[in-house]
């Protein structure tokens, strides 16, 4: 009798830890940076309830205040009560005419208020009338898709020999669809944005209501259970490019309102190329699992029971490649968003900044055009002229260097500089109160200043170009006309330094850096003055 009852208190405690352990492992799954975590549970009111009940829920703090906080594109959601406002003290230079719709504008076009005008552009284009039916609804242009019980027949996916990473010509009739009531007219009135990085269209354009569900009607080889995000790619090799990918990911979860990393991503490249890029490891950030290629579902008949069709990189009016931006504004949300969620995800910490110094990263560039030909003199110049006030550090970002170790150097920067360059992408990693040196744009002058705009950063480059030396006119390598970004430069060091000192008296001023300092080293900072 003794031995039954210890036997009972053994299954007894062990069942109790593995309860524990499953409620807590519910909590895990989230992993999200707890400045997110109220935004998230007013999307989520039955989490947030259930946390509220849950001894274990390392969250309560936020799930008993702060319950109205929201991401911006939620039904009901205040301004007042948004995640992060815009501002705009500058001019819009004739695009609105008042401060307002200034704000609203900037706000649409490149924070929160692009997710919510898609929302509301969302309809239903094949409608189950049963429980398990299939359905599809989509954003206006086929921009964004969501179905459910959808069909794909991959049987002519590699039936041609080409490196066409977007053929639109993979499937026939019948071999896309599910059960539920098409909008055919809808369907057609919507393929106005038929291109490869621009719309789901061409894949989505034989889709038909074939009477019964595919995946009870056994007509799938293959079926996919867990949520898959399937997404066609830019370039890469190219950062900038590459993350128009991985942002256009980022606000199709917010669109979909999942964060979970249990997830399947599926790159639809119908070349069969395999996927390689330095930049990989963000992959990390939205999944668990190792990506998906087309390829490897080639002759099958595949059913995906939860597919969502993400944003694309070069949607008209899109983020954030091309994309038109008012002017006088800078700071969103969703860019700041995206940003602290990578860092979370990557465990990156803020160091800084230091007591005495401020710290410079100057990225170096490997490649043919758009050295620094005098870099060398320059470094010199800063570390005699600033040495007392700078930490600077020459560094190359390439393949020898981990990302994950490249976001964390950038991110533990107060000063990040470098030529016209897609490395100029790493500005949105930077610490709220750092500045981005474009050394010189070429002439390309709004690419980096929109992105650090839309970032929050802080954005310099060269003033003066009577004491900036091209090496030559510079050629374009196809066209062979004059072109300013296929060429190398020298600065003249006097100015260099100029501009350094610039940028270290805003980094100093900025209060999020003041009240970084205040609260790290219990001090005082008056304002910086520098003769400039």
């Amino acid at each position: 009798m003794k031995l039954v009852c210890i036997l009972s208190t053994v299954i007894l405690g062990l069942f109790l830890a593995n309860q524990v352990d499953s409620q807590s492992k519910i909590w895990q799954k989230l992993n999200l940076p707890k400045e997110h975590i109220p935004y998230f549970f007013n999307s989520n009111p039955n989490l947030r309830k259930k946390c509220l009940k849950d001894d274990l829920c390392p969250y309560k703090e936020f799930a008993e205040k702060n319950a109205t906080k929201c991401w911006g594109y939620e039904k009901n959601c205040k301004t007042s009560k948004r995640l992060f406002l815009p501002e705009c003290p500058g001019s819009s230079n004739g695009w609105v005419t008042d401060k307002q719709e200034q704000i609203d504008t900037f706000w649409k076009q490149g924070d929160f208020g692009y997710v919510k005008e898609r929302l509301n552009e969302m309809k239903t284009y094949c409608k189950g009338e049963e429980l398990g039916d299939s359905s599809l609804e989509c954003v206006d242009h086929l921009r964004m898709c969501r179905a459910k019980n959808i069909f794909f027949n991959f049987a002519d996916l590699n039936s041609k020999s080409t490196n066409d990473r977007y053929r639109e010509d993979i499937f026939k009739q019948g071999q896309v669809g599910g059960k539920c009531k098409l909008d055919s007219d809808l369907m057609r009135k919507n393929g106005d944005h038929k291109s490869p990085l621009q719309s789901w269209y061409s894949e989505l354009q034989l889709f038909e209501d074939f009477g019964k569900n595919p995946i009870d009607d056994k007509k799938c080889d293959i079926v996919v259970n867990e949520p898959t995000f399937i997404i066609k790619l830019d370039a890469g090799v190219n950062m900038y490019h590459h993350f128009c990918d991985f942002i256009n990911l980022y606000v199709t979860q917010h669109a979909n309102n999942s964060f979970l990393q249990n997830v399947n991503i599926v790159f639809w490249d119908t070349s069969g190329t395999d996927y390689w890029s330095y930049f990989s490891d963000m992959w990390k950030v939205f999944s668990n699992k190792k990506p998906i290629h087309i390829k490897s579902y080639d002759k099958k008949k595949v059913c995906f029971r939860d597919a969502v069709f993400s944003f694309l990189a070069r949607m008209r009016f899109g983020l954030f490649y091309n994309m038109p931006l008012i002017y006088g504004c800078h700071s969103t949300g969703l860019f700041r968003s995206f940003s602290e969620h990578v860092l979370h995800r990557f465990k990156i910490e803020q160091t800084g900044p230091l007591e005495n110094k401020i710290r410079i990263t100057f990225l170096a560039r490997g490649t043919q055009f758009r050295n620094v030909l005098n870099q060398d003199q320059i470094v010199k110049e800063i570390r005699k002229k600033l040495g007392k006030e700078v930490d600077l550090n020459v560094v190359t970002y390439d393949i020898n260097v981990p990302f994950i170790e490249q976001v964390r150097t950038t991110h533990n920067t107060d000063i990040f500089m470098s030529m016209h360059g897609s490395g100029l992408t790493h500005l949105l990693f930077l610490p709220d109160w750092a500045a981005v040196f474009e050394i010189h744009n070429c002439e390309d002058k709004d690419c980096y200043l929109d992105l650090a705009r839309l970032r929050g950063i802080k954005y310099y480059t060269w003033e003066n170009e009577s004491k900036v030396y091209p090496q030559d006119e510079g050629k374009h390598p196809q066209l062979g006309t004059p072109h300013k970004k296929f060429t190398n430069y020298s600065f003249d060091t006097v100015e260099f330094v100029r501009m350094i000192k610039k940028m270290i008296a805003y980094v100093k001023n900025h209060s999020k850096y003041r009240e970084k300092m205040s609260s790290k080293y219990n001090k005082n900072f008056s304002e910086e003055k520098t003769e400039l």
